[in-house]
This record gives C-alpha cells, structure tokens and sequence, in this order.
C-alpha cells in the first residue's frame, strides 16, 4: 500500500462479551488477511512489570486508565502512514503485557475492536466508521462466566466480583455513553448476520484496487 492510500478504520465497541470481537474476527476471515488488519485494544492494557499479582488482579480493566492510549494511537498512525507496528500481546493469567509482539502490517482495512474505542476522543476522530454492538446485560455476563472460567483460569466468584465492583459500574459510565457516538449499531454482534453481511458488503468496496 503507498503512502498516499490511507487505509479505511472502522471502529467496533461495546460492552464485555457482547460480541464484537466475534464480529470483528468474522469480517477478518471474510475480507481475507491481505485486505483487512484487525487489531484489539485488549492488546493495549499497560504494562504492570513493576507491580505483583494481587495488586494487577485489584486494577479496573474496563476505566479507560487502563489502557495505552499513546502507543495505540501512534500505531494507528504509523499504519495510516504505510508502516508497519509491533502490537503488543497481553497475558490476561498474569494481567500483564507480555514480551511478545504480533506483527502488523498496513492493510486497505483496519478493525480496531475493543469496549471503549469510541470512548477515547483521539482514536474516534480517526475512525471512517463506528460501530457499536449493542447486547443485553444478561446474556453479556454469562458469556463473560464461561470465557473467563474457560480461557482465563479465573473462578466463578472472582469474575462476579470483578463484574459488581468494576465492570458494570465502568460500563455505565463510560462505554454505554459511548454509544452516541456510532455511526450504526448493531444488536448481537457476531450472532446477526445482517449486520455482518452489511459490514462485510462495506469492506469488499474499500478494498477494491
């Protein structure tokens, strides 16, 4: 891609487990790698090298404090500019950044997926579109029980815990507001597959030569 051809960003929020991420990796397969580069903000949670594991496990992972926003933000520019970015990759057993990184290089499309990239002011005035998934709450913390038990090693009391104390309250204060700022929103993320097809129909068109 030349420097001249600025990719297209399409920005996908929404709640914890309400789909986007099923969403934003469907798109990826459909549109194929040489089109489309996916990144996460999940992958931008600061590094906590200096702090132990039970002050790490206590940190608000969904405050908008919690996350990178200045490296995010340079990477996407270095993207947008042609180059290409070493993302880092986190290690959510530990709640810390590890040392890995995962190559990325500029692509006609870039999905940037995460619960508060509407949120933050810099990174939503760079998106062309902005999508909000839009999942009830319910069916959101059941997801959220089963990934956590199952890919995370966390214990049922844990993550309900950590969902009254931290997530549901940042949720309403800062990702649900965040809504508003969508140009469409879809309910049930990776599930609806109107929504895909529509999403999927855009990125075809953006990445024609």
């Amino acid at each position: 891609m030349s420097m001249h051809q600025r990719p297209f960003l399409i920005g996908v929020a929404g709640g914890t487990c309400s789909g986007k991420t099923t969403l934003s990796e469907k798109l990826a397969v459909l549109a194929g790698g040489e089109h489309l580069a996916l990144i996460k903000l999940d992958s931008y949670y600061n590094a906590a090298h200096d702090k132990p594991l039970h002050e790490r496990e206590k940190i608000n992972y969904d405050h908008p404090d919690a996350f990178d926003w200045d490296l995010l933000n340079d990477h996407l520019a270095a993207l947008a500019a042609g180059a290409t970015v070493p993302v880092p990759v986190y290690d959510f057993t530990n709640h810390d950044r590890s040392s890995e990184v995962r190559i990325v290089r500029p692509s006609p499309i870039i999905v940037m997926e995460g619960i508060l990239v509407l949120w933050e002011p810099r990174l939503r005035d760079r998106f062309d579109l902005k999508v909000y998934v839009d999942t009830d709450a319910d069916l959101r913390l059941i997801r959220r029980l089963r990934r956590d038990v199952a890919e995370r090693g966390r214990t049922t009391d844990s993550i309900i815990e950590q969902y009254l104390e931290t997530v549901r309250p940042s949720h309403d204060q800062f990702i649900e507001p965040s809504k508003r700022h969508a140009d469409v929103i879809f309910p049930q993320g990776g599930m609806n597959e109107p929504a895909i097809d529509m999403l999927l129909a855009r990125v075809r068109e953006r990445a024609q030569p």
